[in-house]
């Protein structure tokens, strides 16, 4: 079953469940959770440390360096799912919400094809 067939919530009770038979609750605060999507992100950013487009391109075609990426975006997941499951984040609602505000910060008809952030003149 892939990203097509299971919803948020299969996958944050997955990790809920996971967590809870190796009794990690107890280690899961929201700054010990934080710290953590940090930190696997961090771990993702350095696979492309200093990299050229090229080199980008290599390890996105590399069957092993592929792996590497998926196993530090799934650390980075693993954490924002648990992190919401921990604190009652319904993180559908959150992007939701999240989305509408970036609407607001960058219309298409001013930020289409740009980079800028919303406070530079787009």
């Amino acid at each position: 079953m892939g990203d097509n067939s299971k919803t948020i919530k299969e996958l944050k009770d997955k990790v809920q469940k996971f967590c809870e038979e190796r009794d990690w609750d107890q280690f899961h605060n929201p700054k010990d959770l934080a710290i953590g999507v940090s930190t696997e992100a961090s771990e993702l950013l350095d696979i492309f440390r200093f990299k050229s487009d090229e080199d980008i391109k290599v390890i996105m075609s590399d069957p092993n360096k592929r792996q590497k990426v998926g196993e530090e975006l799934a650390d980075v997941l693993y954490f924002l799912l648990r992190f919401a499951q921990m604190n009652g984040f319904d993180l559908s609602e959150e992007l939701d919400k999240k989305l509408e505000k970036n609407n607001q910060k960058y219309p298409v008809e001013k930020a289409k094809g740009s980079n800028k952030k919303y406070n530079e003149e787009l």
